[in-house]
């Protein structure tokens, strides 16, 4: 046993950087995933509650970047750009997410997709390159309702789909 596991009594490196959040889906893994993997259904779920996102360019694979626009409900307007640097499927996918490619302040993000019985686990862990733009990310964007709230999107969009796939 680990004394840097969960519940130990020593913390990870990043424990004063990061942001995890986590959420069981009631749809299959490889659904989950593959919400994560097309323009077709991101477009669909991404962002906070109130958001919409245009996608501006999208290459899924490792390397591979989304450049994007998320429209904030008082029409304000947020660039933004994610490489893929690692794809597991259906398991993992870590990526750096910026307002563009180059950006000092970008963050990295690990996905992973767990079975749990019929359903899906989801966490993503966030880690930033400060506590500072942590704290900023939590206090200034509401980085974990922001979260949450795009999770509970995915999971209300994946679970359209599996009902319907079941319809067919």
């Amino acid at each position: 046993m680990s004394a840097t596991g969960r519940g130990g009594p020593a913390q990870s490196a990043t424990a004063d950087r990061e942001i995890v959040i986590s959420r069981v889906i009631d749809a299959p893994r490889e659904l989950v995933f593959e919400a994560f993997t097309e323009v077709r259904h991101l477009s669909r779920w991404w962002g906070p509650e109130g958001f919409t996102t245009t996608t501006r360019s999208f290459e899924f694979g490792v390397g591979g970047e989304w450049d994007f626009v998320m429209h904030g409900p008082d029409g304000t307007d947020y660039t933004e750009w994610i490489s893929w640097t690692e794809i597991a499927p259906p398991e993992r996918i870590a990526l750096l997410h910026g307002e563009s490619r180059g950006d000092p302040n970008a963050f990295e993000s690990v996905l992973t997709f767990e079975p749990d019985g019929a359903a899906t686990r989801i966490e993503m862990r966030t880690v930033f390159p400060s506590k500072e733009r942590r704290d900023e990310a939590v206090e200034k964007y509401h980085a974990i309702e922001a979260g949450q709230q795009t999770l509970s999107k995915l999971a209300a969009y994946v679970t359209e789909i599996a009902r319907l796939g079941a319809e067919d």
